[in-house]
């Protein structure tokens, strides 16, 4: 059978189109859209900064459109998601809870999510802690009072919240809930009552379905990117031994020298791809964490997009900004936007838009743009919206002027 071959526009929409990003909703999206874009995804990474809407909110936001941010806490009370280190710390879905709980079963290999000394060192505090929770209940880090003096943060945390840390990257401690994004831990026979390590999945099959997963969500895959999308650590597979097993089809992508991955449940797609005829008409913003981005090596070389999240760069030596927002439009990374809502004043500031050298600028192209910032803005409640500084000048000129013709519906947006 010949084998299929893509060109580079047609690698990304099937990118998009695996990730939920090739096309606008055509309907408003219902509770059940929030754990299937999940399981789409695979997984949901979590961060904190919040200069606009935390980027597990984001991230559904450019797949659902408007939706209630509580839908995903109520996802995670009701068992539907769990948390667990994944790409990075992450919801997922609860059905591969098994995938994960070998990493949890030999947290030595976390890295510095994990600490054998703190456990040897501080072994009776952190039986106290998991003590308290076992008498007590769901517990916050916050219900333990500091006693050292000591000023917050990630690396000065309370010795009970890295007591916390360390119980729940062993797999003992489980995020029942969270309140104000803060972390509410339980025991995890209270969270998962039904899991037994009996149920547990032999490793080999683990890494096979995690290649699988991974392959899946990004639509095509080099296998390069594959171990980076779960973070899965050697001995890693083979993808051609999925593929001589029929489990993986491959594919290939005009000027690249070794092949691309596609799941066999995408074969549609990549029929619909390699004829081209996947259409990405989608424009949206993306959070730096989203899938697409995350592995900034995979965006450099499907999206020509090299990104870099600069907010732990000093201020004077950023290029684009603190938290630089990329711009997706019709199958493109058109741009990037750091932004941020200042929610009490209903602004929107543009701090500063960078498009990408070589952007053909349209009115199409503009108002696509205009759109989807708007409804961003809109999302946020803040509805007004302030371009601070634009690159190329003209097109900040040209986006306010969209902006303003679109100002009449923006009430019923």
């Amino acid at each position: 059978m010949t084998e299929p071959i893509l060109s580079l526009s047609a690698a990304r929409a099937l990118h998009l189109a695996a990730q939920g990003l090739l096309q606008p909703r055509r309907r408003k999206a219902r509770q059940a859209d929030l754990l299937a874009a999940i399981r789409q995804m695979g997984v949901l990474q979590i961060d904190t900064i919040h200069v606009v809407a935390r980027s597990p909110y984001l991230v559904l936001w450019s797949r659902l459109g408007d939706y209630p941010q509580p839908w995903l806490e109520q996802a995670l009370a009701a068992g539907e998601l769990f948390e667990y280190w994944a790409h990075e710390a992450c919801f997922v879905p609860v059905e591969d809870y098994g995938l994960y709980r070998h990493r949890m079963l030999d947290p030595e290999a976390m890295g510095w999510k994990y600490s054998a000394t703190w456990m040897r060192e501080r072994r009776a505090e952190v039986e106290a802690v998991l003590e308290h929770i076992r008498a007590n209940g769901p517990t916050r880090s916050s219900d333990f009072e500091r006693t050292d003096g000591q000023g917050g943060g990630w690396w000065s945390w309370k010795p009970e919240k890295r007591s916390l840390e360390v119980l729940f990257t062993t797999g003992a401690l489980m995020i029942a809930a969270r309140h104000n994004f803060q972390r509410i831990y339980d025991l995890a026979e209270r969270v998962l009552p039904d899991w037994d390590d009996s149920q547990l999945p032999p490793m080999d099959e683990v890494r096979r379905e995690l290649v699988l997963k991974a392959v899946k969500a990004m639509g095509c895959a080099r296998a390069p990117w594959i171990s980076d999308y779960f973070r899965t650590k050697p001995p890693r597979l083979d993808p051609e031994t999925l593929v001589a097993q029929g489990a993986l089809l491959r594919a290939w992508v005009e000027d690249w020298d070794d092949p691309v991955y596609v799941h066999p449940d995408h074969a549609e797609l990549l029929d619909s791809a390699a004829a081209g005829t996947l259409a990405p008409t989608l424009t949206t913003i993306l959070s730096p964490f989203d899938p697409v981005v995350w592995d900034r090596r995979r965006a450099l070389e499907l999206f020509n997009f090299d990104y870099r999240l600069e907010c732990y760069t000093p201020a004077d030596k950023r290029k684009y900004g603190y938290f630089t927002l990329p711009i997706l439009r019709r199958g493109v990374l058109a741009g990037r936007v750091d932004a941020k809502a200042h929610r009490r004043d209903g602004v929107f500031e543009l701090k500063s838009l960078i498009l990408e050298p070589g952007a053909r600028i349209s009115d199409r192209f503009t108002r696509d743009i205009a759109a989807a910032l708007q409804r961003l803005a809109n999302w946020h409640a803040c509805p007004r919206i302030q371009i601070t500084q634009a690159t190329p000048a003209a097109f900040g000129a040209q986006l306010q002027a969209a902006l303003d013709a679109a100002e009449p519906t923006k009430e019923a947006a």
